[in-house]
């Protein structure tokens, strides 16, 4: 699957975006949401818990996303999914049938850090 690039942006643009990273402290199951997906309950350190919405059934368990650290956009609005409010964005790429893999560091950081 490939796309165009998007229409450049100036760089103020990405500093605006809040992105973090935070750890997976519980998943469940939504089986309300249209495309499956869980309930992640996500650990940002000084900045507190968060709770996203996420698309990941393909590529992760509850059991393998448990203490899995992730990127996720902070100060996005909350968005309503059903009866669920999700709180943060999180981060991944498609692979090559559009599954969801999810964007982490290669190494242990501090939950709460910010992308830059």
């Amino acid at each position: 699957m490939t796309q165009d690039a998007a229409p450049q942006v100036p760089f103020a643009a990405f500093e605006a975006l809040d992105i973090r990273v935070g750890t997976v402290l519980a998943v469940e199951p939504f089986p309300e949401a249209r495309k499956p997906a869980y309930k992640l309950t996500l650990d940002f350190g000084p900045l507190g818990t968060r709770r996203s919405s996420a698309q990941v059934t393909v590529h992760y368990t509850p059991e393998t996303l448990e203490g899995k650290q992730v990127a996720a956009v902070f100060n996005f609005a909350p968005r309503q999914i059903g009866k669920f409010m999700s709180e943060v964005l999180c981060l991944g790429f498609p692979d090559a049938s559009g599954a969801v893999v999810l964007v982490h560091p290669s190494h242990p950081v501090p939950n709460g850090g910010r992308l830059f």
